[in-house]
């Protein structure tokens, strides 16, 4: 049975498309990930973890204004994120997550377990909200799970 990374590195070598990732809460999981593919350095452009705020703005271009009025994790830097990160990696598919894994930094508003997932493809970009549960390792691990199924989906059309 093919795991999904594996079919992720799969129809993105048919398709001679590349994958880059932009990361704050997983920390270069998704990359991790999709490197555990025998193959994969036909299309992993690139990974960044940009966990601070700065390292989002100055790598991804993240807008301050969008920071300051949204907040790290919120849908709409985790598209900046994506699309940001497709721009500097000149990669067809950008993978971005921005959420709180806890176990503390939650609030009313934004509890742990709030993860945002994007992904750039073809000039639009997706965002999934998530509320994960469980230990901080389990939510980074969910994290990466559905990054890898949202790309999936993105690519073929389901999304």
């Amino acid at each position: 049975m093919e795991h999904p990374e594996e079919k992720l590195v799969r129809l993105l070598r048919e398709h001679g498309l590349t994958v880059t990732t932009a990361e704050s809460c997983t920390g270069g999981m998704i990359a991790g990930r999709i490197v555990d593919v025998p193959g994969a350095s036909y299309v992993l452009n690139q990974g960044l973890v940009t966990y601070s705020n700065e390292a989002k703005m100055r790598l991804l271009g993240v807008k301050k204004e969008t920071l300051d009025a949204f907040g790290a994790v919120s849908p709409q830097t985790a598209e900046e994120m994506a699309a940001g990160a497709l721009s500097s990696a000149s990669a067809d598919l950008a993978l971005s997550s921005t959420g709180i894994a806890g176990p503390d930094g939650g609030t009313a508003e934004k509890p742990v377990g709030l993860v945002y997932l994007g992904c750039a493809y073809r000039g639009k970009v997706y965002v999934k909200e998530n509320r994960f549960t469980g230990s901080r390792a389990g939510i980074r691990e969910a994290s990466v799970n559905e990054s890898i199924k949202l790309a999936l989906s993105v690519l073929e059309g389901t999304v």
